[in-house]
């Protein structure tokens, strides 16, 4: 349990890094994202306490490292590494995906088409937050916290959304096997 924790303080001291370097830098969307994956480190302490679940140590790991992930990118990766951006749509999707697939399984419930319509809905509505944000910033005249890079980009994020969503498929019954017992179940 003390290592765990003190990899979730080492994340979130790289995202308070990441805060640091966007204010030098005075890059909104580095903040901007900064905070908001900061805040998202605490989710797993959320889903713990209002759905009675348990993270595995490997599982909080996993949900931080997609924050850290999208959080630095914000510095530079996202335009200098041609496929930072691929790797962080399918993590997230897969974050999205598990969700989707043991609240499935917790209703007995086959969580295919759940999944794929989650990651779908959800990687849609990215599309176009990212989208409203850049125009609407663009039309102020301020600098957006999230960049569109084009219609390829577009399907591209939303071809590695999919990538997500048959990871969660292929391994899900294994990996998400703690959050998808039925209630009631004992193992």
């Amino acid at each position: 349990m003390n290592g765990e924790r003190a990899a979730e303080r080492g994340v979130r001291a790289g995202l308070v890094a990441v805060l640091v370097a966007g204010v030098r830098r005075r890059d909104p969307g580095a903040v901007v994202n900064a905070v908001v994956a900061f805040a998202a480190t605490y989710a797993p302490d959320v889903v713990e306490r209002v759905f009675g679940l348990e993270f595995r140590p490997w599982q909080r790991a996993y949900v931080d490292g997609a924050m850290l992930t999208h959080a630095v990118g914000m510095l530079g990766p996202y335009d200098d590494v041609w496929w930072w951006d691929h790797v962080t749509h399918a993590h997230s999707s897969t974050l999205v995906g598990s969700a989707a697939f043991a609240a499935a399984r917790r209703r007995g419930a086959d969580p295919r088409p759940r999944v794929v319509a989650a990651v779908a809905i959800a990687g849609l509505c990215w599309e176009l937050l990212e989208y409203v944000i850049h125009a609407t910033a663009k039309r102020l005249g301020l600098e957006p916290v999230l960049v569109t890079y084009g219609k390829r980009d577009t399907a591209l994020d939303l071809v590695f959304n999919f990538v997500g969503a048959i990871v969660v498929l292929l391994l899900g019954d294994r990996a998400l096997e703690n959050f998808a017992r039925t209630p009631g179940t004992d193992d």
